[in-house]
């Protein structure tokens, strides 16, 4: 029995996921039969522009140090092999992100600090679209975060990279990582202006304490990590700690002490 020529027709199911996975990969992937090319190109560049377009600004540094070549391909690798699990647009970093981590793998196109860079540049974007606010009750603003548990900004990320990432740039692009890891705090302040710093490894430390335990005041995780360091006096990294305190409570790090 011969079916009709509606029977023979894809379903529409069918019909879109051919058409999605040749604008997707058109090198693999034929267009479905019966739709004119020009017709087609319009859609194919249309998608791929706005994605790439929208990577491009939120990676601006990558982008920069990128033969145009280099980066077009590795957007289209990403165009046409990431499967994106968040449906709004503006995720769509975080998607490049976790390709370039997970997925992506060695390619000789790719300079050793990539996924470190697209990292920090996603952080950036990430805090500056953040709905997180600095309101009052998050923290007291007069306690003393040497002698009471000191609060954290919830708009601060302390960082650790194995790259100096906040360097990396057209003219800076090294081939072997640094013999000490770079430590940044990356941070929203209540003007809203996204802004880094960088920070030594005891200032990391302290950050990591401070959100590990926060119930303790300043002064007994500075001896901690003063017992950790085996320092001869430790009161010396106290007094030194009184001065990281109130830099990070200056740059609305540190946002004042815990209620309670």
């Amino acid at each position: 029995m011969t079916r009709s020529p509606a029977a023979q027709q894809p379903d529409l199911r069918t019909l879109q996921a051919r058409f999605s996975a040749h604008l997707r990969d058109p090198s693999r992937h034929p267009p479905p039969e019966g739709i004119e090319d020009r017709r087609l190109k319009i859609y194919r560049d249309l998608f791929y522009n706005n994605v790439e377009d929208f990577l491009a600004n939120a990676f601006p540094v990558i982008r920069a140090l990128s033969a145009d070549t280099v980066w077009h391909a590795r957007v289209r690798d990403f165009y046409a092999r990431h499967r994106s699990s968040a449906p709004q647009f503006y995720r769509l970093a975080e998607e490049f992100l976790n390709f370039l981590q997970h997925e992506r793998g060695e390619h000789p196109d790719d300079p050793p600090f990539l996924a470190e860079l697209a990292h920090y540049e996603w952080v950036e974007l990430a805090l500056g679209i953040s709905e997180a606010e600095l309101t009052p009750e998050l923290a007291d603003p007069n306690g003393d975060p040497l002698e009471q548990p000191p609060a954290l900004s919830p708009l601060a990320w302390p960082l650790a990279y194995v790259w100096p990432v906040h360097r990396i740039g057209p003219d800076v692009q090294p081939t072997q990582p640094p013999a000490q890891p770079t430590y940044l705090v990356v941070y929203r302040t209540r003007q809203d202006d996204v802004k880094f710093m960088e920070i030594n490894a005891v200032s990391a430390r302290l950050m990591q304490l401070i959100e590990e335990n926060p119930q303790a005041s300043g002064r007994t995780l500075l001896l901690q990590i003063a017992g950790e360091l085996q320092h001869p006096e430790p009161s010396q990294i106290v007094e030194a700690g009184r001065g990281m305190l109130a830099g990070l409570r200056e740059r609305d790090i540190l946002l004042g002490t815990r209620h309670g």
